[in-house]
C-alpha cells in the first residue's frame, strides 16, 4: 500500500508539474520549493491554481478550509489532491478540450 502512495503522490507530482508548465509557463525547481516564498506564485496565479486543481483533479475546495502550508509545494500540494481522495487516472487530470456540452 505504501509503494502505492508513493506512486500516486509521484503521479500527482508530474501533473502538477505540468499544470505549472502549461498554464503558469513556470518550470517549478523541485517538489519541495515553496511556491510562496521564492515569488513563483502570485496571488492571481494562487487563485488561478485554486481552480485548475478543483478542475483537473475533481476537487472542491472551500476557502474556509485553505491552509496556505498545504499549497507551499508541489509535493504538499499533492499530499492535499491524495487526502482529498483528487482523481488520478491520468486522462481525468488533462483539461478537457473541444465545444463545451
Amino acid at each position: 500500500m505504501k509503494n502505492r502512495n508513493l506512486s500516486t503522490t509521484i503521479t500527482i507530482i508530474e501533473r502538477l508539474g505540468t499544470l505549472f508548465t502549461e498554464r503558469f509557463h513556470i518550470e517549478v525547481p523541485s517538489p519541495d520549493t515553496d511556491l510562496l516564498e521564492s515569488g513563483i506564485l502570485d496571488s492571481f496565479q494562487f487563485v488561478e491554481l485554486l481552480l485548475q486543481l478543483e478542475q483537473r483533479f475533481n476537487l472542491r475546495i472551500k476557502i474556509d478550509d485553505i491552509d496556505l502550508e498545504d499549497l507551499r509545494t508541489l509535493a504538499r500540494i499533492a499530499r492535499l489532491v491524495t487526502a482529498s481522495g483528487g482523481v488520478t487516472n491520468p486522462s481525468a487530470t488533462q483539461p478537457s478540450s473541444g465545444a463545451a456540452g
